[in-house]
């Protein structure tokens, strides 16, 4: 007992009791709030990411279509000023313009062939051991019906 007649009053003033040693459950509290404020700013970030995100791909979107209708006006410009060479040349727009036709026409064909050719090769594939384990897989997949095989069958 102390001078003020409190039995848990520190008997001198410099001494103070030690810490309550803190419980599981202050530990778990702490945990839960930490773990809050982690993924508290780790959703905020990722909300604000998202909102950039959004607004990037309306800009890219304009962006794009800018671009598009640029590069159509530069192509009819150079079309145009070859079939302005092509007709001083000739002396004729009707040979210019059928001459600058049949040129698109080869890029068109070519740009055809191109593209089914590489359909082809995405439907390919690279070696026979790919080839097989494609093959095995359709088969051990199921129908879609629901049918069954008869080596299904026990």
């Amino acid at each position: 007992m102390d001078q003020t007649g409190r039995d848990d009053a520190p008997a001198s003033p410099d001494e103070t009791p030690p810490p309550a040693p803190p419980g599981l459950l202050d530990d778990i509290g702490r945990l839960g709030r930490a773990f809050q404020k982690l993924f508290g700013a780790q959703l905020k970030l990722l909300a604000a990411e998202l909102g950039l995100a959004r607004s990037a791909v309306h800009w890219l979107l304009v962006a794009g279509l800018i671009a598009t209708v640029a590069a159509v006006g530069f192509g009819l410009t150079l079309l145009g000023l070859i079939g302005w060479l092509l007709a001083q040349w000739f002396g004729s727009w009707t040979w210019a313009l059928l001459s600058l036709a049949v040129v698109e026409l080869v890029f068109l064909g070519g740009a055809l062939v191109l593209f089914r050719r590489c359909m082809h090769w995405m439907t390919l594939p690279a070696t026979r051991g790919e080839w097989n384990a494609m093959m095995r897989e359709a088969l051990r997949r199921p129908d879609p019906q629901g049918d069954t095989r008869p080596e299904d069958v026990p």
